[in-house]
């Protein structure tokens, strides 16, 4: 028996009602440009909609005129999707509050997750969408998931409940001397100001 080893998301589709809701809001509201249209080739009465969210993947939407919005959430039983979330930079991190409120789009306010800061709200078909921004970069040659690995094993030998920034600095500097060769003898800390004479005053 092997594995069917995925290698990244393809694309993520959603059932959509009317084209110009989605595109007005993946759009007009998220930014990603509306890059491809052809009919639903599995229903010819839809439309399929793509958009580029900005990694090269692609979401995409069924559109149908006949169908009307609901703006009440969507379901979260077992099975069903319980939010997407987007990665947004810092920089634009700060501005979501601002934005949505002049847009009169409820949201949840910044949620601190230790190693990302978060903000929810519904998209005009009740889905519950996340804007995230990573409080850290991971070093050359590595990813977040990388980082979220190492930083994960470092919390639990600690015994801590929920990462934090030491986690995540500690596990950043871990793939550093690992993946990174050196000429010192040592990869220790050191306080190379101890053996310093001492400023006079």
């Amino acid at each position: 028996m092997r594995k069917l080893q995925v290698q990244g998301v393809h694309h993520i589709t959603f059932v959509g009602a009317g084209r110009q809701t989605s595109i007005g809001f993946w759009e007009g509201v998220l930014g990603m440009p509306f890059v491809f249209e052809q009919p639903n080739l599995d229903n010819e009465s839809e439309s399929h909609l793509y958009f580029d969210p900005g990694d090269g993947r692609l979401i995409t939407v069924f559109a149908n005129e006949d169908r009307d919005g609901d703006a009440e959430r969507t379901p979260t039983d077992p099975g069903c999707v319980h939010h997407i979330a987007f990665a947004v930079s810092k920089a634009t991190f700060d501005q979501v509050v601002e934005r949505l409120d002049e847009r009169g789009i409820r949201h949840s306010g910044p949620k601190d997750r230790g190693f990302m800061d978060s903000i929810y709200f519904q998209d005009p078909l009740g889905l519950l969408i996340e804007l995230a921004a990573y409080r850290f970069e991971p070093p050359s040659g590595h990813t977040h998931a990388d980082v979220l690995l190492e930083a994960h094993k470092i919390r639990v030998e600690r015994g801590d409940y929920n990462i934090a920034q030491v986690h995540l600095a500690d596990a950043i500097e871990a793939l550093v001397k690992r993946s990174r060769a050196s000429l010192s003898d040592s990869r220790s800390p050191e306080d190379p100001y101890q053996s310093l004479p001492m400023q006079g005053g």
